[in-house]
């Protein structure tokens, strides 16, 4: 996963003023399908509070340079326990344990789907794409939306 962020000049300015700081995020492995494809985009939120549930960048514990991006099951001694919501994927807390709070660099806050391949830019396949190339994600349980009743 790539990360971009502000100049440190930018990110300066921005805690001075209280404001959570901001960024994108690819996804690159099927760990996180089928809430993440690889080639999704996130927009992230540094120094966001975390809850169980909620879809988190963080360090890999064993390469740090590595980021990844897996939901934050659940509190436990020592940090976060991560899962992905790919069941057939194990590079999580399964293989790595729990990740300490000082890992977790950021939450993820949107998903940006990349539009339709050059072979699909039919009118069905893009209005298709464009009503859910941008979702919000949420921490209710595995699904990133919920929809309510009235």
């Amino acid at each position: 996963m790539q990360e971009q962020v502000d100049e440190r000049g930018h990110e300066l300015e921005r805690e001075r003023h209280g404001l959570l700081r901001t960024g994108l995020a690819e996804v690159y492995n099927p760990s996180m399908v089928p809430t993440l494809n690889p080639g999704d985009r996130l927009v992230v939120r540094y120094g966001a509070g975390v809850r169980p549930g909620d879809v988190v960048v963080l360090r890999h514990p064993f390469r740090q340079d590595l980021l990844i991006v897996k939901r934050a099951a659940e509190r436990r001694d020592g940090g976060w326990w991560v899962t992905g919501d790919n069941p057939l994927v194990e590079n999580d807390s399964r293989e790595f344990g729990t990740v300490p709070d000082d890992l977790v660099v950021a939450r993820a806050w949107l998903r940006l789907r990349p539009p339709p391949g050059a072979g699909q830019r039919s009118v069905g396949a893009l209005l298709s794409w464009a009503l859910s190339a941008v979702r919000p994600l949420r921490s209710s349980g595995r699904s990133p939306w919920r929809l309510r009743a009235r």
